[in-house]
């Protein structure tokens, strides 16, 4: 029987793994990204793309993000925080995952699953360092808005599974820069983990805060 996937960013390092390695199984994916006019620059750009699809998905994965924006990479010190730089930080990396979440419960299927890349820095109980301060508080945010989505989609979709996810540091040209002292998974590494990590959820889990090694991450 095949399965219907919707995979968001899917032409980025992660979000197009996890698409080869669904397309090499009984799925058939759905990838969106700016080159199919889905920029969260442009927010109305989301509706406009999402209204054309119908589903339904029984796997929609928010594979977006960003940690460098426009040239510009995590402060080290509150004194570096900008107004520009928080908000294009919370457009990107909350406010775009946001408002395709808004379209979840018309295109997701009744026992389907919802997740969405984050970060383990989004943890404020895991927050020991400080720093990266518009970085975590973006992830932060989306940790909230995929909380309080899984509430909501509980009620018209009993059986779905709706949770945040943290791939690990994954071999990217930015983490040549940022993620300096981390053992580093592959994308393809990064997209099976994860995969594997959906595949042994239940709708219990739901509204949760997982790795890619499947262990739950504080709040």
């Amino acid at each position: 029987m095949t399965r219907h996937a919707l995979i968001l960013g899917a032409t980025g390092g992660i979000g197009s793994a996890i698409s080869d390695l669904l397309s090499q199984g009984d799925w058939e994916v759905t990838g969106l990204s700016r080159a199919d006019g889905l920029d969260f620059d442009a927010p109305d750009s989301v509706a406009k793309v999402l209204e054309a699809h119908h589903g339904p998905f029984d796997l929609i994965f928010i594979a977006t993000g960003a940690l460098e924006i426009d040239g510009i990479g995590p402060e080290k010190a509150l004194k570096q925080l900008t107004p520009e730089t928080l908000a294009a930080q919370f457009r990107v990396n909350t406010i775009g995952p946001a408002l395709v979440m808004a379209h979840v419960p018309r295109l997701l299927a009744k026992a389907g699953t919802v997740a969405t890349l984050t970060a383990r820095v989004g943890s404020i109980g895991d927050n020991r360092l400080g720093g990266w301060h518009s970085y975590r508080a973006a992830k932060a945010a989306l940790n909230q808005i995929m909380h309080g989505a899984a509430i909501e989609l509980a009620r018209s979709h009993k059986a779905a599974i709706c949770v945040a996810l943290h791939p690990g540091t994954v071999a990217t040209g930015l983490t040549e820069t940022h993620g300096k002292g981390h053992d580093k998974l592959t994308p393809s590494q990064a997209a099976a983990h994860l995969l594997a990590v959906l595949g042994g959820l239940t709708p219990e889990d739901s509204g949760q805060f997982f790795d890619w090694k499947g262990e739950r991450v504080v709040w």
